[in-house]
């Protein structure tokens, strides 16, 4: 039973470092796929005539500004808890919140499944997709595991010496947090999304021949003795005339794969032109992301400046592209930069196109070159000057 224990311990620890590492990457990420469910539960409950309704909803509408700090601390949690178990240090408390966080992770990943409103939980980030059913199997069997180490716990053993324990759970607390600091002001270590470097966006927004479309089942329904009755095109009964027809549905029976991977990438001006495909034609451009929705700050305004002015010097376009077209154009004074045209962009696809705002592209062709963060705008300047047709 021992080594069984041990065995178990370092699996469960190994997944959840995994899991933790794979979103500390991206934890902007994890917080729009929060987001993402504290919306559709809003929506549920808002229709639900439950007394307790009105209660989650605000507590959900507590939260939701506080998606990205709740997404950093969950993940710092997961990474820290895994290295505990690992090296036995608090077992009792370590294996406590391993089963909250467990259970807390099987109620999202069955909501997922059962709702079939997700393609994608998020539990293993962009990097690692997988459906909503095959991680709340995952989260199924990690939690019948963790209960295994609770009634086993006495065969845990420490892996070190108290003060190695102390020195590897605080580095790993250390290291987590400073990982996630850095990938929020600089970009992700590693782009798994579809803007990633020699990507095309044109391209990208084309669906894959290969890929699979849905698959529809024609369905009619009919009402007969005051029942209502659903039957398939080669199912209908042979005395139809004595049935009042009530609709034609179209069920789906098979979720296929035909979506780009890029969706919603449409550059827009004030009057709704579309310059998508004369900005992705460009030999060289220069993009420029700014969220006009959480407050331009004067530092934005500077950096662009400098990318503005590098972009003329090369006599490069410079688009800026925004999900708050009225509020940029209220915060950069526009006859300062005459030659940047500013374009609105669904919300959507901003969020996964700017990991960091403000977010710099080099295009060419409609191929990114190179990205940086707006804290990068030296490596950004010289990348420009440099930059060949």
């Amino acid at each position: 039973m021992k080594l069984t224990t041990s065995i178990v311990r370092i699996l469960v620890g190994i997944l959840f470092i995994v899991s933790g590492l794979v979103k500390a990457n991206d934890p902007l990420g994890l917080a729009y796929k929060m987001e993402e469910f504290f919306e559709v539960w809003v929506a549920a409950l808002t229709a639900s005539t439950s007394a307790l309704s009105q209660t989650f909803t605000s507590l959900i509408h507590f939260f939701q500004p506080h998606a990205l700090t709740l997404s950093v601390v969950m993940i710092t949690l997961e990474i820290v808890a895994g290295v505990a178990l690992i090296m036995g240090w608090r077992r009792k408390f370590i294996l406590g919140l391993l089963l909250l966080l467990i259970l807390f992770f099987t109620f999202l990943t069955g909501y997922a499944y059962t709702s079939g409103k997700f393609k994608n939980c998020g539990c293993f980030g962009d990097c690692l997709p997988i459906t909503p059913y095959a991680s709340f199997i995952k989260d199924v069997v990690l939690l019948l595991a963790i209960l295994f180490l609770l009634f086993n716990q006495k065969h845990i053993q420490p892996l070190a010496s108290r003060n190695v324990r102390w020195a590897v759970v605080t580095f790993s607390l250390l290291g987590t947090l400073l990982l996630q600091w850095y990938v929020l002001n600089y970009l992700p270590l590693v782009d798994c999304l579809p803007f990633k470097k020699s990507a095309n966006i044109a391209e990208g927004m084309k669906i894959n021949p290969s890929a699979i479309p849905d698959s529809f089942a024609i369905r009619f329904v009919y009402k007969k003795g005051g029942k209502q009755f659903e039957f398939s095109p080669e199912s209908l009964p042979a005395d139809l005339e004595t049935y009042e027809y009530v609709d034609r549905t179209d069920k789906l029976i098979r979720k296929g794969n035909a979506e780009p991977a890029i969706k919603g990438f449409a550059l827009t001006d004030g009057n709704n032109n579309d310059s998508t495909a004369m900005v992705l034609a460009q030999p060289l451009a220069v993009l420029y992301f700014i969220d006009g929705q959480k407050g331009i700050e004067q530092k934005a305004k500077e950096t662009f400046a400098v990318i503005y002015n590098t972009a003329l010097q090369k006599g490069l376009p410079i688009y800026v592209v925004t999900n708050g077209l009225e509020q940029v154009a209220k915060a950069f004074y526009l006859p300062d930069f005459p030659k940047a045209s500013f374009f609105k962009i669904d919300y959507t696809a901003f969020k996964t196109a700017a990991r960091t705002n403000p977010t710099i592209y080099l295009l060419n062709k409609g191929t990114i070159v190179d990205k940086w963060s707006g804290r990068q705008v030296t490596k950004a300047v010289a990348s420009i000057q440099a930059a060949q047709p």
